[in-house]
Order: C-alpha cells, then sequence, then structure tokens
C-alpha cells in the first residue's frame, strides 16, 4: 500500500469529475482501435485481405461503421416492451464503463501540484465491486433478449444468463488465490505486493482460469453461444438494430478491454516492469496499455483459432472442469499461505 493511503490521502472533486471525463474519452477511443486491430489480425490469421479501403489502410472502418449504425433508423418489433427494450443496451454501457474504471494505470502522481491517482476509483472491495458490476451487466443482456418479443432473442437471452452465472463463479474463485497472496481487496494494492514477482508465476493456474472465464464472461468465441448465427440468428441482440446495436456491440468490446485490464492489474504486475526497471510515472499507462494490448491480442488469437463449442459442452466444461480446477487453486493457495507466514 503506498504511503500517501496510509496518510487518508484524498482527491478533490473536480480531479474527479476530469478522471471521469478521460475515462469515458479513453473507453471512446480504445473500442474503435480493437475494432480495426481485430479485424486486421483476423485478415492475416486467415490469409485473406483486411479492412484497406476507408481511409489510409483501411483505418477509418471502424468510424465509417459506427456512422452506418447511429444513422440508422431506430426500429422495434410490435411485440417488444418499449421501455426494458430502450433501457437494456443502456446498462450494458454504464456497467462496461463503471468496471473500466476500477483499472489503475498507474500509482498516485503529482500532476500541477495536485496528487492525482491514475486510475478511476480504488476502493477498498475492488474484485467484489468488479464482480457486482457483472451480475448487474447481465441484466441487459437478459432484458435485451426478453423485452424483445422473439423466441430467438429470449433463447439467446436464457443462454447468456446461464453461462454468465457458470463463469462467474469460476472467475471469482480464480481471484482468490491473488487476494490470499496480496492480503489486499484493492487493486493498487494488488499491484505493489508484486514487486517481487508477478502473480501469473505462482497463480498461473489462476490467471488460465480468470482468462478462459473471461472468454465466456463477454460472448468471446469459442464460447460466443448466446449469439450464435446459425441457431439463434444472432441471439438476444437479433432484434436491436443502429445505435441500440451499436451499444451492445461497444459493450462487448470494453469488456474485452475491462478483462485485459483485470488481468494486466491482477496477474501481470499492473504498470510494474520486471528487472526492478522503475521508469518515470509517466510512462506507468503506457505500460499497462501495452500488456493490456497483448492480452486483447491472445483474446483474438484464440477468436481466429478455436470452433464454437457446443452448448452442453460449454455448460459442462465450466461446472465439471473449471469450477473445481478455480476451487482446488484456491485451496492450495490458502494452505501454502497459512503455511509460509
Amino acid at each position: 500500500m503506498s504511503v500517501l493511503a496510509l496518510v487518508g490521502y484524498y482527491e478533490p472533486w473536480w480531479v474527479q469529475v476530469l478522471k471521469s471525463i478521460v475515462i469515458f474519452a479513453v473507453a471512446l477511443q480504445l473500442v474503435p482501435v480493437v475494432l480495426i486491430a481485430e479485424r486486421k489480425l483476423l485478415g492475416r490469421f486467415q490469409s485473406r485481405y483486411g479492412p484497406n479501403r476507408v481511409g489510409p489502410f483501411g483505418l477509418l472502418q471502424p468510424m465509417a461503421d459506427i456512422l452506418k449504425l447511429l444513422t440508422k433508423e431506430q426500429f422495434r418489433p410490435t411485440t417488444s416492451v418499449g421501455l426494458l427494450f430502450a433501457v437494456a443496451p443502456v446498462i450494458s454501457i454504464l456497467t462496461a464503463v463503471a468496471a473500466f474504471a476500477l483499472i489503475p494505470f498507474g500509482d498516485t502522481q503529482r500532476i500541477f501540484g495536485t496528487r492525482v491517482g491514475l486510475y478511476g476509483v480504488d476502493v477498498s472491495i475492488g474484485p467484489l465491486y468488479l464482480l457486482a458490476f457483472g451480475a448487474i451487466a447481465f441484466y441487459g443482456v437478459m432484458l435485451g433478449g426478453w423485452s424483445s418479443g422473439s423466441k430467438y432473442s429470449f433463447l439467446g437471452a436464457m443462454r447468456g444468463a446461464a453461462q454468465l452465472i457458470s463463469y462467474e463463479v469460476s472467475q471469482g474463485l480464480a481471484l482468490l488465490g491473488v487476494l490470499f497472496s496480496s492480503q489486499t481487496l484493492s487493486l493498487t494494492g494488488i499491484v505493489h505486493a508484486q514487486a517481487g514477482m508477478w502473480y501469473v508465476v505462482p497463480q498461473f493456474a489462476g490467471c488460465l482460469i480468470f482468462l478462459i472465464a473471461g472468454f465466456a464472461e463477454t460472448n468471446r468465441a469459442p464460447f460466443d453461444l448466446t449469439e450464435a448465427d446459425a441457431e439463434l440468428v444472432g441471439g438476444y441482440n437479433t432484434e436491436f438494430g443502429g445505435g441500440r446495436f451499436a451499444s451492445y456491440y461497444f459493450a462487448e468490446y470494453l469488456n474485452v478491454l475491462v478483462v485485459s485490464g483485470i488481468t494486466t492489474t491482477v496477474f501481470l504486475g499492473g504498470w510494474l516492469l520486471p528487472f526492478g526497471l522503475h521508469p518515470p510515472g509517466w510512462v506507468d499507462p503506457l505500460v499497462v496499455l501495452a500488456k493490456m494490448s497483448l492480452v486483447t491480442f491472445l483474446f483474438i488469437w484464440i477468436r481466429a483459432t478455436l470452433p464454437r463449442l457446443r452448448y452442453d459442452q460449454l455448460m459442462s466444461f465450466g461446472w465439471k472442469a473449471l469450477l473445481p480446477l478455480a476451487t482446488l487453486n484456491a485451496l492450495v493457495t490458502a494452505i501454502v499461505v497459512v503455511a509460509t507466514h
């Protein structure tokens, strides 16, 4: 824990307002970057061209996609529930941004004479805060499918509910090993606890379980069963178009960044560099972004490599393989921590 935390450090209200604006701005800028990176990389993986027409080297393709969606006419089925149909995408966006605010991009720094933490919020129950907003995000999927008045959307929502609940349990258990080792629930405290060794080494099993559960939580291949086009047309967002579909699309990619950021924070040392290197404070966000990019690249690589599972395989793997392994990892870590202290 930093010295500033021990002396009761707090930020002025205007700093918190500015940080909120910066969080939205960074999130809005990072999602198009991930979109173009995914399309370019998938083109390379699959021996074909990626986007190369819109803008130099196709770099403006994400902006063209976003403009196309935002300028489409809003439409909803006559059987839908109007209010919930409009609120569901908003829930997905808000929960994704709230979780993104947890990611620490650096330690507390002095900027223009004011001490500023390079994170949105450093709550004392960081992982619980993350899991809570993950649980609320479930309502964005569930309400979106149910309020559409479509059987395909509703089936996709039910799949999403079962999938999120199943893999969230394993994801939470995977974090227990880190919490036992660091003896803190603060994400910045967890980063400081990795000064000697990143937790990806002693908690490699927990890191692997957390990442696999993250793939399922974000509905990414090979766990994208909630929107399986061959079976459900488009899943829970089948009836959504225009800006509302763009909201779901944005939330999905922002959640990929959230999982990448949390993995970086709890397993890859956050802003810390290996070999005892201590760069200036302004380098910290660049280090975090570089590590997040590597994890996001893994998301894209897996999408290009593995085929989609059947739904029974998805649930069986979550409950019969991932959950016991996560429980065993937490148990072994607890025994080791007690024995060595």
